[in-house]
């Protein structure tokens, strides 16, 4: 005989920021609700410059190995490095299931991999332990009290998703990085109407912590960069044409690629982190490249420099980054000087102006040519 008057075990929905918030990366949040915490992202910080001696920041994780019996796993928005970068480390410390979307999850993989090279001494390989599942737009997953609804959204990466959380209180929105872009280079638009239906049933909190979400105006598309793109390959026929980007900017990288192809160019791709993601979304078919149009850098010797495209990390003066060392000339393969073009296809993001324009003075005084505005959008 069920007891009508049985006391029911009050119960709050815990959201617990481990990093990311009022910080340029690290984001990793912490849901809990009952005996159930689920992860989203799990991402790393570059050190600033008064971090001598540092790589890389990532995030403390003892709430979670303090609540590990809680943990029903790691749901992860997109394959950026402040979003993903920290994942490895952290899965050694307290692995669970992995659930992410196809290039992300490729992505993760990789990162998996990578770790279990460099740990092979301990014996235990994170790519046999750590269960992974790929979720696709408009899944839902059930996590302990926690169902999660990915939602297609855009942004500078392939495959990025926003989350929908439900929990036995309510239910959270947490967007990721996102833009709104309608024409958007590979895939679909971002699921607006999606949003709209979760509004009209009640959502009790939106998590939004993309760059530059909250000015007020809206972002150009990917593909205006396309007819900016042919103008300046137009304008620099004659010279040797470097373009520094992000590395997961799989769609600005297809792209450049298209316009080199179109100018009759070769394309070679430098920076292990590139090289590793445009490998990556080419295997998972996120990315299509016309043919003979690739090239390596020791093939690149024989072809002329006007017909040469060398698409490189260290758009954000990173020290150690590809153009970084060709800045400094301490590039193995590539020396860059008068005549060649570069074309910086990112702003600065917050704290790195210093860097990026110690990059830019080194190669003026080269006498490179340096294409800096509008090759970007936010």
């Amino acid at each position: 005989m069920s007891n009508t008057n049985k006391e029911i075990p009050s119960s709050k929905l815990k959201i617990i920021p481990l990093g990311g918030l009022e910080q340029i990366g690290m984001n990793i949040t912490a849901f809990e609700y009952g005996d159930s915490i689920i992860v989203v992202d799990c991402g790393l910080a570059f050190p600033q410059d008064d971090m001598l001696g540092i790589d890389l920041v990532i995030p403390d994780v003892t709430y979670i190995k303090d609540n590990y019996e809680k943990l029903k796993g790691f749901v992860i928005t997109h394959g950026h490095e402040d979003h993903i970068g920290s994942i490895a480390y952290v899965l050694s410390q307290v692995p669970a299931p992995v659930y992410a979307t196809r290039l992300t999850m490729g992505l993760i993989e990789h990162k998996l991999e990578e770790y279990d090279k460099d740990h092979a001494a301990l014996g235990t390989r994170l790519m046999d332990t750590v269960r992974r599942k790929t979720v696709t737009f408009g899944q839902s997953i059930n996590l302990g009290d926690f169902r999660i609804e990915f939602i297609r959204t855009n942004h500078s990466i392939v495959d990025a998703a926003a989350l929908a959380i439900y929990s036995p209180v309510g239910c959270v929105v947490h967007t990721g990085d996102f833009k709104v872009d309608y024409t958007p280079v590979y895939g679909d638009a971002i699921d607006l109407q999606r949003f709209a239906e979760i509004g009209k049933k009640g959502v009790l909190a939106l998590l939004c912590d993309s760059t530059n979400a909250e000015r007020p105006g809206f972002t150009p598309s990917e593909k205006t960069l396309a007819p900016i793109f042919d103008d300046i390959f137009e304008e620099n026929k004659n010279t040797r044409i470097f373009v520094a980007t992000f590395a997961s900017n799989v769609d600005r990288v297809r792209q450049i690629i298209n316009t080199a192809y179109k100018f009759g160019r070769r394309v070679a791709v430098e920076g292990r982190s590139m090289v590793n993601i445009i490998d990556t979304a080419q295997r998972l078919e996120c990315i299509d490249i016309p043919e003979n149009t690739l090239a390596t850098l020791d093939e690149m010797k024989d072809i002329p420099a006007d017909r040469q495209v060398i698409i490189t990390t260290g758009s954000q003066g990173e020290s150690m980054a590809a153009l970084s060392r060709m800045a400094d000339g301490t590039h193995r393969k590539i020396t860059i000087g008068a005549g060649d073009t570069v074309i910086f296809s990112s702003h600065p993001i917050p704290g790195n102006e210093k860097p990026v324009t110690r990059i830019i003075n080194s190669l003026l005084q080269k006498g490179v040519n340096v294409v800096f505005q509008d090759v970007h959008v936010s």
